[in-house]
This record gives C-alpha cells, sequence and structure tokens, in this order.
C-alpha cells in the first residue's frame, strides 16, 4: 500500500550536540521514533529543560485550560521578531487579548461568506495559469505559494497578486523564507535581552524591506479610509474595528505587525497544505477522481457550494492531520508545575508537536497512512476533538482557522475539477520545516488537463 512520506527519524540515542547539529539542519528529521508513542518526554540541555506534551490530557491542560500559565516562548519567538515584531501571532497576556478583541470581530463566521468571492477569484485565476504550463512536471509549491498570496491579497486588501504592491511584497517574502529556520540559537541558549540576536543578515534584511512594503499598503488604505473611499475588506475591518474596551484602534506600526503575520500564516501556511495535498492526490488517485467528480458542482460563484464539497473538506483535513504547517509550538512555564509525575521548573519549554501528536500510535488508527475516511468514524472523531491541533486551540486558536477550511477546499476542487496531477518517478518529496512544512526540493507532479 502507498504510504505517505516521512522525514527520516534519528535513533533514539544520540548525543546532545549531534541532536543540536541535526535539529539545527531539520527539526522533524531529529525527531526519535519513540516520540510518536511517548505521552511526555524530558529533554536536558546545560541552558534550560523542554518537555514534549504529547497526552491529551496535557494538550488540554496547556492550550484550554490554563492558557495564561503557559505563555508562548519568548525564545521561539526571537527568530520571527523581525517580520513580525509585535503581532498577535508572538504577544502574550494583555496585549494580545486586546489584539484579539480588535481581530477577531474580522473572521466571525458571517465574514467568510463576505471573503468568498476573493477566494473564488483567486482560484479561478489559479486554474488559468495552471492550464498555461502544459503537461511538463513542475514543482508545485510555488504555484500553491501563488494562488494563496493572491487569496491573502484579494481578501486584506481588495487587489489581486499581479498589482505592484502586492507583487512585490510576494517577491520579497520568497527571498526570505527559505532563509529563516523555524527556531534560531535564542530556542537552545538563554540569552539576556541587551545581548545582540543572531539573525542571518539576508534574512534581517529581508524582513525589514517586506515591512515597508507592507507599511505603504497600510497607509495607502489610511488615506482611503479616512477619504471615505475604503472596500470593505479583511483590512478595512481591521484598522475601524476599536477595542471595546478602551476604544482604540491599531496604530500605524501595529498594523504593520498584524499585516505581517496575515500574510505569513494566510500565505505561508496555506500553501504549504495545498501542496502537500496536491502530491497526497497524485500518489492516491481514486481519491483524486472523487474529489474531480464531486467539484463539478462548481459552476458559479455561491458560497453555499461549499456545503456539497464534503469529500475535498475530509481530504484536506487529512493532509493538515499529516503534513501539519506548523509541526511544533512552544509555551513557557510560569511557574513549576508537576506533569505526569515530572517537575518542570519555571521557565521549562513546553513542546507542543502537532506532528508528533497527528501521528501518535497510541491515539489515531493507521496513524502514518492517508484515510480521509477516517473523520467519519468514532476513532476519527475522538482524535479530531482530542488530538487534531493544526491551528492549535483554545483561546490562541488560529482567528482564520474558518478561512483556511473554505480556502483550502475550493481551491483544490477547483484545480482537480480541470487537471490530475499525476506522481514523477523518483521525485520523492521530503518534509522539513522551514517556517513551515515543506519539501525539501520542492514537490515535483505532472499536471495533465482532464
Amino acid at each position: 500500500m502507498t504510504q505517505p512520506p516521512k522525514p527520516a527519524s534519528r535513533p533514539d540515542k544520540v548525543s546532545l550536540w549531534q541532536y543540536m547539529r541535526l535539529f539545527r539542519r531539520d527539526i522533524l528529521s531529529a525527531q526519535p521514533e519513540r516520540l510518536y508513542r511517548a505521552w511526555m518526554a524530558e529533554f536536558r540541555t546545560p541552558f534550560f529543560r523542554s518537555f514534549l506534551m504529547n497526552q491529551p490530557a496535557l494538550v488540554k491542560t496547556l492550550l484550554k485550560d490554563r492558557p495564561d500559565d503557559f505563555p508562548k516562548s519568548d525564545r521561539i519567538s526571537e527568530g520571527l521578531r523581525p517580520l513580525l515584531g509585535n503581532s498577535v501571532f508572538l504577544t502574550n497576556g494583555e496585549t494580545w487579548k486586546r489584539q484579539r478583541r480588535i481581530i477577531d470581530p474580522a473572521f466571525e463566521g458571517g465574514r467568510l461568506r463576505e471573503t468568498f468571492p476573493a477566494m473564488w477569484q483567486a482560484a479561478e485565476a489559479a486554474a488559468q495559469r495552471l492550464g498555461e504550463t502544459g503537461d511538463l512536471p513542475q514543482d508545485v509549491e510555488p504555484l500553491c505559494s501563488h494562488v494563496a498570496a493572491d487569496v491573502i491579497f484579494r481578501t486584506l486588501f481588495s487587489i489581486p497578486i499581479e498589482a505592484p504592491q502586492a507583487n512585490a511584497v510576494f517577491e520579497a517574502f520568497k527571498s526570505y523564507q527559505r532563509t529563516q529556520p523555524l527556531l534560531n540559537l535564542g530556542a537552545f541558549v538563554p540569552l539576556p535581552r541587551w545581548m545582540p540576536r543572531f539573525f542571518r543578515k539576508d534574512t534581517k534584511s529581508a524582513a525589514v524591506h517586506i515591512r515597508r512594503l507592507i507599511a505603504d499598503l497600510t497607509e495607502a488604505r489610511q488615506q482611503k479610509i479616512d477619504a471615505g473611499t475604503a472596500p470593505a475588506d479583511l483590512a478595512t475591518k481591521i484598522m475601524t474595528t476599536p477595542d471595546p474596551e478602551t476604544g482604540e484602534c491599531f496604530t500605524a506600526e501595529e498594523m504593520v505587525d498584524q499585516v505581517a503575520i496575515f500574510f505569513l500564516a494566510g500565505h505561508e501556511t496555506s500553501a504549504s497544505a495545498l501542496a502537500w495535498t496536491l502530491y497526497l492526490m497524485a500518489i492516491f488517485p481514486d481519491w483524486q477522481d472523487r474529489l474531480a467528480a464531486e467539484a463539478q458542482v462548481l459552476e458559479a460563484e455561491d458560497f453555499a457550494v461549499m456545503s456539497k464539497l464534503r469529500l475535498s473538506r475530509d481530504v484536506f483535513r487529512e493532509a493538515l492531520r499529516l503534513y501539519p504547517p506548523v509541526p511544533m509550538m512552544v509555551r513557557e512555564a510560569q511557574c513549576p508545575e508537576r506533569f505526569r509525575d515530572r517537575t518542570a521548573p519555571k521557565g521549562a519549554q513546553l513542546v507542543l508537536s502537532p506532528w508528533h501528536l497527528h501521528r501518535h500510535t497510541r491515539l489515531w488508527d493507521n496513524p502514518d497512512g492517508f484515510d480521509p475516511g477516517r473523520w467519519q468514524t468514532e476513532n476519527g472523531k475522538t482524535c479530531m476533538r482530542d488530538a487534531f491541533i493544526p491551528f492549535s486551540a483554545g483561546p490562541r486558536v488560529c482567528p482564520g482557522a474558518g478561512f483556511a477550511m473554505i480556502e483550502g477546499p475550493l481551491i483544490l476542487s477547483r484545480l482537480l475539477r480541470d487537471f490530475r496531477v499525476v506522481p514523477v518517478e523518483g521525485a520523492v518529496p521530503v518534509p522539513v520545516a522551514h517556517l513551515t512544512v515543506r519539501s525539501a526540493n520542492g514537490i515535483t507532479l505532472r499536471v495533465e488537463r482532464r
């Protein structure tokens, strides 16, 4: 039976320095096989202690029951700070709560219907571009990045990816994403605040350039808001929504921070998920044909059609299980804690790993297999509730989770309605962690018109 590709797992016993070298190169292949069956694991280094939390009850404690006691780790955020500043993805405490009070209304259920036309137009444009490439083997990751960025700019700023401002951000981000590892040295060494951080020069300069371009977009939008000519899109909604407790809106600098994370979360993560879904469709052609048949309902721009894309939604959800775009999230213990007869000291790094949780051998039936039908089984329903966190969970769940679950199935169905994806012999992608879970050498498929 065909199995989706996994990274190579390291032996269970290696030295700390060997592990750090493996970790720096790729955090996925550095992980030992035992972590896919452990409820909890402890790692000791000369600098700090960390714990992998795999048991659903532990995940619930950290994300749902006591999130304020386990804020996001500052060590992990150091690597993303030059691009994201103090965005909602990195902040904690009252600052984070204020940001969510302003952002959340833009992603309420009714807003999905309003953003659907922009998603539809981006999917149509992607199908047209794909039809112009011929049936030669091609890396589908750039295609997925392009359409995901197009969705973001159309829904956020009402401009297509071809617009000069949007294209400039997209091109700058492409040079940034492969230079930025998921974690930097700050994740290993507790550096004092005054000490310079160890960023690659090209990574930092790319981040500065992206932020300057985003600042131009937000400044232009503010001028339209002031003039009463701004479109009713996500940017306008967020920039004009006051905090219900203080009455204050985001400042210009804060809005740059938020747009940066919207682009990262809404573009990079969606592109990762869509690319892996297309690969899974290529190696499981029976499922691909079923989705293509279901996609025949995509005849007119109508939000109601999403209720008819049930198979596409289950396939996309299964891809998120096997290849969660954000493979690990790190929280920090504010006080000494006791978990499963282990003491986690104050400052301990508590790792929540969708990558391990979604493939855990003690939770899932056929954890490494591709089975979209699992979501209709009792095991699948239980695991979706207790062990499926591609968008995190609890108060810090991604505000765009509903957005992503419309965007992904829609684009997938639209492309498969007109095109067939076929694997290329010898081109087996190897998942690695950059900003998100990507393939080490791209995902090469042959795309044929149906």
